[in-house]
C-alpha cells in the first residue's frame, strides 16, 4: 500500500531508478559488476571457497585456543575468549600530565574561533533571504556566537548576554535565516578535510579507510516532536547517529527515530558523508548488521564489520551442494548449501536497489524497508 502524491510512504517502485533500462550497462559499471547473473554467482562462490579453506586452517594451525568451534545443547557453537588487558605505554602517564599543565583550561569559543580562522568553515553559510546587507565580518562574529550558544546548550540568550555589541534579537536572526542542515554539514566537512589533511604522520600515521558508526540518546522533553519513547531506555528521547573513523573525526552525524533500523542509519552514513574520506570498511554493533545489510556493503563497494553479540551461535553457509567433507574443523558450525537461483533469479532487481542506495534517489531507510517487505517470505540469506 502506498499513498499517492506522498514522499516517505510513496509507491516503492518510484525509489527506484527511472532510467535503469536505458542506462544499464552504465549501472553495471558503476557498481563493478558484471551483467550476467551467473558471472557474478560464480565470483561469489570462489571467494566463499576460499574465505573458508583459509578459515579452516587457522582452526587447524590454532594454538593458543582462543578461538575454538565446540558444541552447546548438541549444537556447534563458536568460542571466543577474551583477550587479556594489554599493559598501559610507558609514557601515557608522563604525556596526560604535560597536556593538563599546558591546556588545563581551554576557551571552546576561542576554539571555534580558531578553527574558522584556519578552515574558514562560516563561508559556507549563506542566507535564505534574497540578499545579505550585513557586512560579512559581523555576520562571522554573529554566526560564531551563535553556533558556540546552540552546540553547548547554552543558548543564545545566555549567550548575547556576555556580548556587548550583539543582541539576542540579532543572534536569533542569524539562527532563523543562516543556520541550517545543509550548511551545518558543508562546515563539518570542511573542518573534518582540514583535520584529516593536517594531521602529522609521525604522529597519527597515514589517513586511514576506515570507519565506525553508532548511536547515541538524548534525552528531550516529550512534547518535543521528534521525541519518541525509547522502549529500552524508558524515556522519551531523540537518537544521534554517529560516523567517526579511526582518529575520532566525525565524518557524518544524523538524526534518527528511535525505532528506525541501526542498518539503514549506517549506509546512509557511508554514502552521503561529503568529506574526502574514502570509506572502504565499517565497523558497527550488533544492531548495524543484518543479511540484507551485508549483501549491499558488497555490492556497494565496501565492507561491513559487525560485532556479533551472539557470535557463539553464527553458522557458515556451505558455497555448493555435495561440500559435506571440505572443511573437517567447521563442520560443527557448518549450515545448508546456498539456494543460488534465488540470487539468479533476482540479480537485476537487486542490481536496481543498489544502485538505488548509490544514487540517492531515496532514502536508506525507505528503500530497505521497501526489500524486507518485499522479500520477507524469500530466503536471501544466501546472499552472504
Amino acid at each position: 500500500m502506498w499513498i499517492e502524491g506522498a514522499d516517505r510512504y510513496r509507491n516503492p517502485d518510484e525509489d527506484l531508478p527511472q532510467d535503469f533500462e536505458e542506462r544499464k550497462e552504465e549501472h553495471f559499471q558503476a557498481l563493478k559488476v558484471p551483467l550476467e547473473a551467473d558471472l557474478f554467482i560464480s565470483e561469489i562462490i570462489r571467494l566463499m571457497k576460499d574465505r573458508l579453506t583459509l578459515l579452516n586452517q587457522g582452526f587447524k594451525e590454532n594454538s593458543n585456543q582462543q578461538v575454538v568451534i565446540t558444541t552447546k545443547n548438541n549444537k556447534g557453537w563458536i568460542r571466543v575468549s577474551p583477550l587479556e588487558k594489554q599493559p598501559d605505554p610507558p609514557h601515557l602517564t608522563q604525556v596526560k600530565y604535560e597536556i593538563k599543565n599546558r591546556w588545563s583550561d581551554i576557551n571552546l569559543l576561542d576554539l571555534l574561533k580558531e578553527t574558522d580562522f584556519h578552515t574558514g568553515f562560516t563561508k559556507h553559510f549563506k542566507t535564505t533571504a534574497e540578499r545579505e546587507i550585513l557586512d560579512r565580518k559581523t555576520i562571522q562574529r554573529r554566526l560564531l556566537l551563535s553556533l558556540y550558544g546552540l552546540g553547548t546548550n547554552t543558548g543564545l540568550k545566555a549567550v548575547s548576554a556576555g556580548s556587548n555589541t550583539d543582541s539576542y534579537r540579532e543572534l536569533r536572526y542569524i539562527r532563523n535565516k543562516f543556520i541550517h542542515k545543509d550548511h551545518l554539514r558543508k562546515a563539518n566537512a570542511e573542518v573534518t578535510n582540514n583535520i584529516i589533511y593536517n594531521r602529522m604522520k609521525e604522529v597519527w600515521g597515514e589517513a586511514t579507510t576506515a570507519c565506525a558508526s553508532d548511536s547515541k540518546h538524548f534525552g528531550s522533553w516529550d512534547q518535543n516532536l521528534l521525541s519518541e519513547w525509547h522502549p529500552r531506555y524508558k524515556r522519551h528521547e531523540v537518537m544521534i547517529y554517529w560516523h567517526t573513523d579511526r582518529k575520532s573525526a566525525c565524518i557524518y552525524s544524523q538524526l534518527k527515530s528511535c525505532l528506525s533500523s541501526e542498518v539503514a542509519a549506517m549506509m546512509e552514513g557511508v554514502l552521503r558523508h561529503c568529506t574526502d574520506m574514502e570509506v572502504d570498511r565499517n565497523y558497527v554493533d550488533t544492531h548495524g548488521q543484518s543479511v540484507v545489510a551485508f549483501a549491499f556493503c558488497h555490492l556497494l563497494g565496501f565492507k561491513l564489520m559487525p560485532r556479533f553479540k551472539n557470535i557463539g551461535s553464527q553458522k557458515l553457509y556451505r558455497p555448493e551442494v555435495g561440500m559435506n567433507e571440505e572443511y573437517p574443523h567447521l563442520q560443527e558450525v557448518l549450515s545448508r548449501p546456498i539456494n543460488w537461483d534465488l540470487i539468479r533469479q533476482q540479480y537485476e532487481q537487486i542490481i536496481k536497489y543498489a544502485t538505488a542506495l548509490r544514487l540517492g534517489t531515496a532514502s536508506a531507510e525507505s528503500i530497505l524497508k521497501s526489500i524486507y517487505q518485499r522479500y520477507e517470505t524469500s530466503n536471501l540469506s544466501g546472499f552472504m
